[in-house]
């Protein structure tokens, strides 16, 4: 059951559908489900999975690690490093630590969560010295404006840049307004969290109005909106296997222009430059 890909600018495929783990292993008593749905995800053919150091102060990645037991070629994983820890020492040092948490030898995609006080220079001079050494594939960055990408692609090897991951949904749509043109014209996709404003846009009228006409679910069609730009990647946060199969079906639902104009009254596209929100 193979996800639809999209590309990082050095051609790797990767599913335009992941599982987001943020809030997983804060609760014991959840763990047993967490790794449920992550194996669930992978049988479901959603395998990028996306982690963080800062997630349960390492323990997100320790479950992962778990979950991926003797699956680990299934995965494309996905981790970040927290911009505290982002100098050219911490950036490395914190990567080895997640190495060990998740029980690898690579981080498929690893990013800068996101900008802090270490200079851009000295993170990526990192992520060169870790994927020369195969320790990680690809690096990319979080929750960085547009004026954050174009100091980053003015280093030289802030070119290799290979995602942006943001928070982008219907009712956090001013990434639309520039920083998603620039990411297109650069060849870097984006990739979003939070799709569905964790479960706070299932209640909202016109995304249930458009579900019910497409035999679909007010999520299903939050994640639809956000996957139907080429070049995006959707990761939700879900913690049971059901809601990764309700999460799969979203890329059967075909919206229309009629839609994705209801859509648009419901949630207006952004006329002005507005700050990168975060969550």
């Amino acid at each position: 059951m193979s996800i639809p890909t999209t590309s990082l600018p050095d051609g790797t495929p990767v599913p335009v559908l992941g599982a987001g783990t943020w809030h997983y292993a804060e609760d014991p008593t959840r763990r047993r489900d967490e790794i449920a749905t992550l194996h669930a995800a992978l049988d479901t053919g959603i395998t990028l999975i996306d982690t963080a150091e800062m997630y349960a102060d390492g323990g997100s990645q320790e479950l992962v690690g778990e979950a991926l037991a003797g699956r680990r070629d299934e995965a494309f994983v996905v981790d970040k490093v927290l911009p505290s820890n982002a100098s050219r020492r911490g950036t490395v040092e914190a990567a080895e630590r997640a190495l060990q948490r998740l029980r690898t030898d690579r981080i498929d995609l690893y990013l800068l969560h996101w900008r802090g006080r270490h200079p851009l220079a000295e993170t990526v001079t990192a992520f060169e010295e870790l994927r020369a050494a195969g320790k990680i594939r690809a690096w990319g960055v979080s929750n960085l404006d547009t004026d954050d990408l174009e100091e980053l692609v003015g280093l030289e090897a802030g070119r290799a840049v290979a995602t942006d991951q943001i928070l982008y949904n219907p009712t956090r749509r001013g990434p639309e307004y520039d920083l998603l043109p620039w990411c297109a014209e650069h060849g870097v996709p984006v990739m979003a969290y939070s799709p569905v404003e964790q479960g706070r846009l299932l209640h909202e009228a016109a995304l249930r109005a458009v579900a019910d006409r497409h035999d679909a679910t007010p999520a299903q069609v939050a994640l639809a909106w956000v996957l139907r730009r080429p070049g995006t990647i959707a990761i939700p946060k879900t913690s049971t296997p059901q809601r990764i199969t309700e999460n799969r079906g979203a890329l059967d639902v075909r919206l229309t222009d009629e839609d994705l104009a209801e859509l648009d009254r419901a949630f207006p596209p952004p006329t002005r430059k507005r700050a990168l929100e975060l969550l």
